[in-house]
């Protein structure tokens, strides 16, 4: 079993997690839709993160949609005192498993009851709003109307903390003007860097940032220089990738997420992958080679 405590920890709203979590989207079925193919396999993948440390799970109800959140239920609930689950909102999904922006007050409020009906909570201790005026990454428009419906619901009791996902550096400067912001989550990894300066404005804040997507997501990343540091290593790609993100700032919380067993562990254990100073200015290079 790996020791993910060497991850490190951070805050997280009103509590501490440690670094290495586990996300729940590829629990679901083929894009992110449907049920999954393994129940039982889902079911034990759950068990095993938890058994094996991991104290944060990132979800949304509209994985699925409803799927995700009804397997951490059957798998985790009642839920370990020391368990923050993460869940997000302001999306639907189509008939054929599109992507739908879901931001009316209506909406949004509804996306919160569900979210609490379907993983068996009375109040949700992160939400984050994710703004949809791009599906594939953010967009420039303001999120003030959405995000004061959040807060509300917050002053309500059923949302403990907010965060912020699939947003620019403008959109988390507006948020933190209406709400207090415990987290922002985009995508990052070793060529996607365009959060290099926001990372560090809220690491300075002690705000956590949730990188997804460490090996690009649904195009992955080809990077020779990966593949090379990880065959010299001894590990998996997805294993420097993660390694790299836990030494690029120390506010980083990362949400790896798997539907198998051995790749749960395989990723877990990047917390024990050491990166020498030449192997991390390598890595640093591949965002700029990709951008010549």
């Amino acid at each position: 079993m790996s020791n993910i405590e060497k991850s490190g920890a951070f805050a997280l709203g009103g509590r501490t997690v440690k670094r290495l979590g586990y996300g729940a989207m590829q629990l679901a079925g083929p894009g992110v839709f449907g049920p999954p193919k393994d129940r039982d396999a889902a079911l034990a993948v759950l068990r095993e993160a938890v058994a094996s440390g991991v104290d944060h799970i990132d979800t949304s109800d509209f994985y699925g949609p409803h799927v995700t959140n009804q397997l951490i239920r059957e798998a985790l609930h009642p839920y370990p005192a020391n368990l923050v689950i993460v869940t997000k909102i302001s999306a639907r999904r189509g008939a054929d498993g599109s992507w739908i922006p879901a931001f009316s007050p209506e909406e949004l409020t509804g996306a919160v009851h569900d979210n609490l009906r379907n993983l068996g909570l009375d109040v949700l201790e992160v939400v984050n709003l994710r703004a949809m005026f791009r599906v594939d990454r953010p967009a420039e428009g303001s999120i003030e109307a959405p995000l004061t419906v959040l807060a509300d619901l917050q002053r309500q009791g059923l949302v403990r903390h907010i965060g912020l996902s699939n947003v620019t550096a403008a959109q988390v400067a507006e948020g933190r003007r209406i709400a207090e912001i415990v987290e922002v989550q985009n995508e990052y990894n070793l060529a996607h860097r365009d959060d290099d300066a926001l990372i560090d404005q809220l690491a300075r804040d002690g705000i956590p940032y949730v990188p997804f997507f460490p090996l690009g997501g649904f195009s992955p990343l080809q990077s020779s220089t990966l593949s090379s540091v990880a065959q010299r290593l001894g590990a998996t790609p997805m294993q420097v990738a993660l390694a790299w993100l836990l030494r690029r700032a120390p506010n980083i919380l990362l949400i790896p997420g798997t539907a198998s067993m051995a790749h749960l562990r395989e990723n877990l254990a990047a917390a024990e992958l050491t990166l020498p100073g030449d192997v991390l200015d390598e890595l640093n290079g591949v965002a700029s080679a990709r951008a010549a």
